[in-house]
Formats: C-alpha cells, structure tokens, sequence
C-alpha cells in the first residue's frame, strides 16, 4: 500500500473536518460537559416514561406472565427443563416481505430472537426491527381492550386516551356480536356501503380471505395502503418482483437503491454482498458495486464508486446509460440534465457492466418511478443478467396498493358513499398522503373499525377499536420474495387480548369468529400440506419444504388499476422504452430544491416508534439518535447559511414543515432528505412528540420524490441527540484499507505498521495455553454498519436505555458500537464502518488501574467484571484506550413493570445503578455452550458458542470462537494477512482483531 494511503486523514462528522489543527493538540474529555453530574428531576421523569413505568403499570395484573407452580409437575409438558431454554420458528412480516426467525423461550416466554438458517431471506441473521421485537411484545403501552367510541360525546370531549368520555370498554366477544347485526344489513346490499382497508401483505391466508370476501360482498371495496411499498417496482416489471443474486454478480449498479439496509430482502442482498466481496479470492474475481443516490445510504457507503445524482435526475442517467449499452433510448438531453462530473462516468459503468454480461445487475429503488423499473428490466435483459444474478419472481399471495386507490377510497369517505370502515393494521391517519385527508374524512364515517396494537392517531378517530395481537401471540402466514412460504407461529397466548389480523378478517368474510389457527390450516390443507405430519414439520422447520404446495395463490393489486403486462424479454430493445428527460418523474417543477423521503432504518414508517430500543440506536450514517432531521449536502447548507443546531423550513404545495438541520457528507446538492416514521401524536409513552412528522410534506402525487420545494432557515433550537463525537481515540490509525491491486501486490500491508513494533513487557505474563482460549475476527470488508449486532447485544444483555437527555451528556449504555469514519472530500467522502466491542486484552489497562479488582481476567483470557466489587471509581474506563466501557449512572431498570420485565434475558444479571458495563463476550453463551457439550459427552466443538452479535450479522463480518482449535473459522480468518491489531503499540494483546477492509476500485475511474 502507497504511503499516501497509508497517511490518509479519517474524520467523523464535517465540523470535525473543519477544525483548526491547533484543536487537535489537547486531548479532550473522556466524557461531554455535564456528564458528571447527577440526573435531575426531569430526566428521573424522562426514565420513567422510558420504561413505560406509571406506577398504575407498575403492578399490572392484565399481563400474563406464565404460570408458576409451586409444587413441580407430576408430568412435564414434553420437552421441557425449566431453565433452559426452548427455540421454535416463526416468521416476521413487514409489508411484502417475510423473514424467518427462530425465537429463544424461557418457561413459554420469548426472550431473543435471532434468523432462522433455514429461512432465505434471513440465512440465519436478523435485523435490528426484529432483535427489538421482543420489546415490542412487552411494551405497557398496548391497548388492552376492545373500545367502543360514542361518536357525539367523544367529539364534544375531543381526542384523548383510553379514559376519555364517550369511550365503552368491552372483549371481542362485544364486538362480534355488533358486527353480526350489522352484518345482515350489508349483506343485503352486497356490499355496497362496505370498505376495507388493509396493509400491505404477502399472507397466503389473508389473501384467500380477501377474495371470499369479495365473492361475499361483491360491492364491496377492498384497498391496500401502506406507506412504504414496491408498487412502482412490481408495476415496472409487469406484475413481477425482483429478486437478486449478489453473491454471482461482479458487477452491480445500484440507481437510489439502498440494497443493503432499507430496500425489500435486504438481508439477503447483504449476505450476498458479502460473499462476493471475499479479498482472498480475489484474483477469481470480486464484486465491484456502483452507487447513484442523492442522499448517502449504506448501499452508497459501501460502493467502491459513488456518484452524488439528485434523486430526480436519476432516469436522465439511466436514459444515458441505455444509449452507452444499445438499448432503446427515449428523448432527453443528458447532458443538460445531468451533472458534467456524473455524464463523464456514464460510459465508464457502462463498459464495466457490459464486460460483465450475465454477472452485471442494475437495481433501481421504491422511490423511482415505474418509467424507471421499466427501462432497468430492458437493461438487465440486453445484458443477460435475467436468470443469472436476477430472477424475476411472480407476486405469488401478494396484496399491494398504491395512493390512487386510497385516493378513491376517501373520495367515497368524503362523499357519504362508505357507511362501514374496517381497518385491518396500519395507521392511515397518520401516514396517508396529507393532501388526501383522510383524517377529516373517516370523520364521516358512521361506523369504522381500526385493529391496531396501541390506541394511535386512526383508532382515536375510529368507532371501534381492536386490541392487534404481537406476530408472536398470532397465527398467520407469509411468503418471501424468493417465493418461499413460511408460518406465523404463536411463542405465547396472547399478554392483552390482542385479536389476529386473520381473525378480524375472518370476521368480516365470513360473520363468525374463527380462531386463527384453523384458518391457517385451512389455507395450507387447500394447498397440499393439511397432514398432521407435513404440518408439524413446517412448524418446526419454519418453512414449508418446495414442491409441497398444491397451488399457490397469485397476486392482487387492490384499490388500482392492473399492473401491465410483462415486457417481452425476447426483445430487450422494445421491452421498455426510457422516460424523456423528466417523464415518469414525480411532479413538481425543475427550479428550487428536491426532498426526498425515505423509510427510517429503524422505526420504519412509524409503527416502532414506541420502542425504546430503536429510537436509542444511532442511525448508521448521521449517528442521530431520538429524532430525525433535514439531510443536506456542505454546499447546500452554506447555500441557504444554516450549520448544526440550525432549523430549515420547507415547503411544498402548500405544506410546511420544521426540521433540524445536519450537515451530511456526500449529500446531492440541491436535494434534502427527511425520514419517515418520525412526530408520532399517539405511539405511545416513548414515541410521542419524538421527532417530526415528514408525511405533512408528503402528496399523492410525489409520494417520494418532492420537486419545486422552497427551504429557508427558521427560528428555534436544532440541536440534535448524537453519538457520532463520542468515545473518540484522538485521531490514532484505527482503520486499514487498500484498493484490491495494492492488497494483491503487498497482501501483508495491513501488518507492516505492527512489525515495525518492538513490544515487550515489563513483567511475567500468563501463558493461556490450555483450552478454550476465546478471541474474536471483525472483518471489515464485510461490515456494512447496519447496526443489527449494537440491538442484538442489548437485547441479549438486558441492556437499558438511558434517553436522549443522557445521550446528550455522552452516557448511552450500548456495549457495542459501530464507529463510522469518512475519508476524503466532504462533498464526496468514502465511508468505513468499525464495530468496536470490548478487547478483552490479555494485557488489560483496565485491570491494572482498580482498586478493588473489580475488572479480573480468568483463564479463558476473558476480561471479567465483577459487579458487586465495583465502586464506581471510574478509573478502568479512564485507562481504557478504546473506550468501550459504560458507567451506569442511573437506576434505568428500578421501576420497570412487570410485563417490561418478561423482556429480560434470565441468564444475565440485571444490573443496578453505580456499576461499570462492558462488553462480556456472552459468557452467558459460553457457559451454555459448554454445558450443552458435557451433557453430550464430547468436547466444545467451534459453533458450539456463538455470540449475539456475530449470531445477527448478516454478513458474518463477525466471527468467535476458541484460539485453540486449529480448524475453527476464527483461526483461519486471524491467520489472513489483513489481520491487524487495534493499537498494537500499547501492548494489549487485545483478543479480538480486525482484518482489514478491501475496495474494488475501477482503474478506469480517475
């Protein structure tokens, strides 16, 4: 490696970038200002909230935890040994989307949850939404009851909680019963008067029971809405969805595409990604990923090209591209629309993709218009991609919608013309385009229906509303994108009385009340799996085994027009003819700037507002925790003379929202990006007022592009809640990378600062010779800063949140964190991605510096902590050069309810205020790896432990396990030669090593 790359310059955040060298002579703080100080009363009050804790909920007897019996069982129920835990598989739906999982039971109580390997869209590992899940299922703030509003004395009393006048409480057996009555007059009408409303989902039994539905009441209207959908893609691609093959690709453009983190099947992408990424066999070829996004994304992070495009600018490009590749081109003048920087690199990605053929992939994203999916497909075809890294699969059980069928639904709301809601899921209310009105319109709604998990903005205006039972208290169903089936299967009864999104609609197909259970097994009988036998096998499989499926349900676009027909792949010239320049664009005028909306990585679209786990989780990019913001470019900040702490004003058709502002590198000029999902009024205790709303400022007509937005600074406080300016290391070499020639020509660079070492101690060191001897491999050529592993460790440890006041002053308790650095310009920086854990040093400074030996190594060469020897000196976090201990300033875990407390892993303690937290390896794992083997009679075995963090990684950028088993995978990838030690020049011997991050460069790009 050159010493001009060696002696690059890493920075976090532009103000630091900007700082005057001098600043950089004196070391700062360990911790922010204020940090030391106790807590006042406000944040004791902000604690409380945190943890759902009103003392009404402190002793909660609607929850019901499982039994307890005091004289042990005469006859166990099979299988089970109380202390040790059961697993059984399940499945999370998100929209279309389905992921398998395998969630971990203590005594019938889901504790952890992690991928189901035998699952594709998972292959083991799991999102951040779904390490949360657990959290969700506890969360205090669910509705409890069935609650009937009386329209007249609820309007005079106005909106408010479950206590508010005009509110009868009831069960569902109440509810059955109205609905029956109701019934009959529907019935005679056919339907007509009748409206449902529901979200959008690949179920294969809700889908069966849509379509009785519509053969029950044919005058019926049946929509589906949700606020993030791939309706432009399957619209784009004939009534097909697309499904990617990245670990086969070595070539792949991604066009407002974030591939890795926020679009469909995103975990499969990433651990696709990964393994085409592999730098030991990249002489055989390595995959090199182009990206052209307006706002940075984890896919554009991870490109090793990267091109700043506004988001509406995005089908000039691909119009240029299909000219450079000979596919069928429409009007346009590139060279006007794009930038000159962008349409000189045109011809280069093209030559790329075209060298690669059938091992080329261009993706283009949900916010793009159908136009573009469109000329994608034609592109993909003429390369040969399609059947190679690209399958284009049937939207098999799928009910999707687009706003113009919610746009119909509340015209006839408007008008008088629905006299019955049902609304199955979602919150319309809030997330439905603002310029619909929707709100104003299910006013007029005599009689509407809203099954929802919490009290929210659309049950509060609803007539009825239905407690919604957790995915892990319901019977369901759900396909993948690759099309495989998978059950929803119940962990626990249901806490509250939630009612199945099956249940209801059951319901309302066919005028009684059917359990859940018996519809899903109707659905699978219908469809060849109805034996006891295959049945059970699916249960514990968590998926249903190709071919066993009798006929499989297609898809159903409800609310719209149908999807076209498929481009005929015979002829990729004429399969899709390009938008002129600005055809297909979202609407809106080409002066002023663009807003781009974009799901949040971690609330979604809002409904994980309420989870305190994810609302403290550091975006991946911003490091912005408990709130959103106004993305924009340096040169658009300077441009409208805002900076950090600043607030914009933007305005579009009418619609004015107030945002923080932050400073993002490599941001498209003139464009600004907003999250979703963010300024709940009714999510909860922890979500409510949390950020602001972006659907205020998003039309039916630009659901994701907005153009001709006018922005100015504003008055009021913009300060934002980040970690991206803590735990720093001053500026010390803590990332390595190369391009792939210069690892190939010198594959030991990353050691060579290391050998020049000479490192010796000063006294008798332990020689940890005998087994297991555990260490750790963090491969950073295949992390991609998801974050997955940070909710996983917090899940797994009982780790509390601590709120953005304690955010602030520098105290969030995560174990783990994702250092994310930037290198290069600001205005287009290349980005890596650090997880630092603990280092369990061999030669710990922690361990030398306590004076009660509260922090103690043991023979395995794990670096303990002793809880109840702790003082609470402070000292070890002091000496520890990577800064990855916590200080438990609070008691965040005093006052937790008892249904909050059914979220905590049994095997780990719970610990109190005044105690200093770290990183353990899961030695809780550990022991019961190590239990599991003698029970088996035989030794550990690698596998046998697996920690929580490498468990959730998509990626496998994380591997443990015993130093002393020469044929394990953590020795193999500590014998590479881009292993390197974190500030080896201190003499650690830190246990857990990184392997150095490696880029694919084009040489053609200059």
């Amino acid at each position: 490696m050159s010493d001009a790359h060696q002696e690059r310059r890493y920075w976090r955040s532009v103000e630091r970038l900007l700082e005057s060298p001098a600043l950089h002579q004196e070391p700062s703080p360990e911790l922010a200002d204020g940090a030391d100080l106790p807590p006042d009363e406000l944040t004791r009050r902000s604690v409380m909230k945190l943890l759902g804790a009103s003392f009404a909920l402190a002793g909660l007897t609607g929850c019901r935890r499982p039994e307890e019996h005091i004289v042990p069982y005469v006859q166990a129920p099979e299988g089970l040994v109380p202390g040790v835990p059961q697993r059984y598989a399940t499945t999370f739906p998100l929209g279309a989307d389905a992921y398998g999982l395998l969630v971990e039971s203590h005594e019938g109580r889901p504790t952890k949850v992690e991928g189901n390997p035998q699952h594709p869209a998972t292959c083991g590992a799991a999102t951040a939404w779904m390490q949360a899940a657990t959290l969700e299922l506890y969360d205090p703030d669910r509705s409890r009851r069935v609650l009937r509003r009386q329209r007249a004395a609820a309007d005079e009393a106005g909106e408010g909680g479950e206590d508010e006048p005009g509110l009868q409480a009831g069960g569902w057996d109440d509810f059955v019963a109205a609905w029956r009555q109701g019934a009959e007059g529907i019935a005679a009408g056919g339907g007509a008067g009748l409206a449902v409303l529901v979200e959008e989902t690949s179920s294969p039994t809700l889908g069966r029971l849509v379509s009785e539905l519509r053969r029950r009441y044919p005058a019926a209207r049946v929509v589906a809405w949700s606020p993030v959908s791939d309706g432009a893609i399957y619209r784009g691609l004939g009534g097909r969805r697309p499904w990617y093959d990245l670990e086969h690709a070595r070539v792949v453009l991604a066009l407002d595409c974030d591939l890795l983190l926020t679009e469909s099947n995103s975990l499969h992408h990433a651990r696709g990604f990964a393994a085409a990424r592999r730098p030991e066999r990249a002489a055989e070829g390595m995959l090199r990923l182009y990206a052209v996004e307006s706002t940075l994304t984890l896919t554009g992070a991870n490109a090793d090209h990267r091109l700043r495009l506004q988001s509406r600018r995005v089908p000039a490009f691909l119009a240029a591209l299909g000219r450079e590749l000979g596919v069928a081109a429409g009007g346009g003048d590139a060279a006007r629309e794009l930038p000159a920087e962008v349409a000189a690199r045109v011809p280069v990605i093209a030559r790329d993709l075209r060298a690669a053929g059938s091992g080329a992939l261009v993706a283009a994203g949900r916010r793009q218009p159908e136009a573009v999916h469109r000329q994608v497909l034609a592109i993909n075809q003429a390369l040969g991609a399609v059947g190679t890294t690209l399958a284009l699969q049937p939207l098999a059980d799928v009910l999707w919608g687009e706003a113009e069928g919610l746009r119909e639904l509340v015209a006839g709301m408007a008008a008088g013309e629905v006299e019955t809601l049902v609304m199955v899921g979602g919150n319309p209310a809030y997330d439905a385009p603002a310029d619909l009105g929707f709100a104003a319109a299910l006013d007029r709604v005599p009689v509407s229906v809203h099954l929802s998990s919490r009290r929210d903005e659309t049950s509060r205006r609803a007539t009825w509303h239905l407690p919604r039972a957790h995915f892990l208290e319901a019977w369901g169903d759900a396909r993948s994108v690759d099309g495989t089936a998978s059950v929803i299967q119940p962990l626990i009864a249901p806490l509250l009385g939630g009612i199945s999104d099956v249940e209801l609609l059951a319901l309302v197909a066919h005028g009684e009340a059917r359990p859940g259970h018996e519809e899903v097994r109707e659905t699978w009988a219908a469809r060849g799996v109805g034996g006891e036998e295959a049945w059970r096998q699916a249960l514990h499989d968590g998926v249903l085994p190709p071919g066993s499926e009798a006929g499989a349900g297609t898809a159903a676009m409800v609310g719209a027009a149908p999807a076209p027909e498929p481009a005929a792949e015979a002829e990729p010239a004429a399969a899709a003819v390009p938008p002129a320049a600005g055809e297909g664009s979202p609407a809106g005028g080409e002066d002023g700037y663009e807003i781009v909306f974009c799901p949040s990585p971690y609330l979604w679209d809002g409904r994980f507002a309420n989870n305190a786990w994810l609302q403290e989780l550091p975006h991946p990019l911003t490091k912005v925790t408990w709130g959103n913001a106004a993305l924009v470019s340096p040169a658009t900040a300077a441009e409208l003379g805002v900076g950090a702490g600043d607030r914009l004003l933007l305005n579009h058709a009418g619609h004015k929202l107030a945002l923080p502002v932050f400073v993002l590198p490599g941001q498209a000029d003139g464009s600004i990006a907003v999250e979703l999902g963010y300024g709940r009024a009714a999510a909860g205790r922890v979500g409510d007022g949390v950020g602001r709303d972006a659907y205020r400022l998003r039309t039916a007509a630009a659901p994701w592009i907005a153009t001709a937005v006018t922005a100015h600074r504003t008055w009021g406080d913009g300060t934002l809640v980040q970690t991206q300016e803590h735990a720093r290391m001053e500026g010390r070499q803590l990332v390595r990378e190369a391009p792939v020639a210069a690892f190939l020509a010198n594959p030991g660079f990353a050691q060579e600062p290391e050998a020049k070492l000479r490192l010796e101690s000063l006294w008798p060191e332990p020689a940890y010779d005998e087994g297991p001897q555990w260490g750790m491999a963090v491969d950073l050529s295949r992390c991609i800063g998801c974050m997955a592993c940070v909710a996983a460790c917090q899940s797994e440890n009982n780790i509390p949140v601590v709120g953005p006041e304690m955010i602030a002053r520098g105290r969030e308790m995560h174990w783990l964190r994702v250092d994310r650095y930037f290198a290069g310009d600001a205005a287009d920086p290349e980005v890596v991605f650090q997880p630092v854990p603990c280092m369990h040093c061999e030669n710990a400074p922690c361990e030398q510096v306590c004076p009660v030996a509260a922090t103690v190594h043991d023979g395995q060469g794990l670096n303990l902590m002793v809880y109840n020897r702790c003082i609470g000196t402070r000292y070890c976090s002091n000496n520890c050069p990577y800064k990855v201990r916590r200080f438990n300033f609070f008691n965040y875990t005093k006052a937790t309810p008892e249904i909050g407390k059914m979220a905590m892993n049994p095997d780990v303690t719970v610990r109190s205020r005044g105690v200093m937290e770290k990183c353990t390896y899961c030695v809780q794992r550990i022991s019961e790896g190590k239990l599991a083997a003698k029970s088996a009679g035989r030794e550990l075995r690698d596998g046998d432990v697996v920690t929580a963090c490498q468990q959730s990684c998509p990626t496998e950028a994380i591997l443990f396990g015993d130093l002393l088993q020469a044929d394990s995978r953590v020795v193999e990838r500590k014998a590479s030669p881009r292993d390197y030690t974190l500030l080896a020049e201190l003499n650690n011997k830190p246990r857990t090593t990184y392997q150095a991050k490696i880029r694919n460069p084009n040489p053609e790009w200059t």
